[in-house]
């Protein structure tokens, strides 16, 4: 959570007379729809911070560029024309609201999006019960299938307080390692992938691992049962399937959750 944001760089003449679909390329403006799409569908699930947390997407091509929301939209108000782009320098690139970016997202999505360019997409939360699993010393407990397909997967990154430190970079992304999925201690949770479809199903999947173990530890001294570790290895091997990012199962629960949210809101398309 910061009030500190980047200074937009506004747009030349010729490119504000020009749609953002308009000046873009097709495959930048597929990126953007399916960015706006996981920011409401955040917001349907509920795992808002009201104007704080972001989510970004590295844009196809050469360039360094990544897109995140405009610093001051709730996600319910995020469309695939309103997301900023910014380059790993911190320029803003094209800002067609002129709010400027969250500067602590900006560190934080800057840094993997700079070391990890097998990672497209980088979304971040900070829901009650993702914070409180952060907030624990064992961190996320092998309690439930949803968490043991987590199991080796896992990084940690302790809290230094709101990310406005460039330094910081540094130990997030030697932190986060060869994974993709990480609990920001004290702070929330991290989940990237080699799409958006990938990073949003390894969110959904911890977030509600987060929910069922603060569920679980809710009925006070009953004892846990934590599976052997033969099964253990078992539920690994068996959601390395979700682990690369290409299987079908990905696409199937991107495609339910876009039928989902077009039954209400389809305005995030523009």
């Amino acid at each position: 959570m910061s009030n500190v944001s980047a200074l937009p760089v506004q747009p030349g003449a010729a490119e504000k007379s020009a749609s953002v679909r308009d000046r873009v390329s097709p495959e930048e403006w597929e990126v953007r729809v399916k960015l706006a799409a996981a920011y409401r569908l955040a917001a349907l699930k509920r795992w808002t911070d009201h104007i704080y947390t972001h989510f970004s997407a590295r844009v196809p091509g050469p360039h360094e560029h990544f897109l995140i929301n405009a610093f001051g939209l709730l996600f319910d108000e995020i469309t695939a024309s309103n997301l900023v782009k910014v380059d790993i320098d911190g320029t803003i690139v094209d800002d067609p609201t002129g709010l400027g970016i969250n500067y602590a997202g900006y560190v934080i999505h800057s840094a993997i999006h700079g070391a990890r360019p097998d990672l497209l997409a980088v979304l971040h939360t900070h829901t009650r019960d993702g914070i409180a699993v952060s907030a624990q010393k064992d961190g996320l407990l092998p309690i439930s299938q949803h968490s043991l397909g987590f199991s080796g997967r896992v990084a940690y990154h302790g809290y230094e307080g709101v990310a406005l430190n460039l330094d910081e970079r540094e130990r997030l992304v030697a932190d986060l390692g060869d994974k993709s999925v990480m609990i920001l201690r004290n702070h929330g949770l991290l989940a990237a992938g080699v799409s958006v479809e990938h990073a949003f199903h390894q969110l959904h999947t911890l977030e509600y691992a987060c929910n069922i173990q603060i569920a679980a530890q809710a009925a006070g001294n009953a004892e846990l049962i934590f599976p052997p570790a033969v099964v253990v290895a078992t539920v690994e091997a068996q959601a390395r399937v979700f682990k690369d990012g290409h299987g079908p199962g990905i696409a199937r629960h991107w495609n339910a959750l876009i039928r989902q949210l077009e039954r209400s809101d389809t305005d995030y398309r523009h």
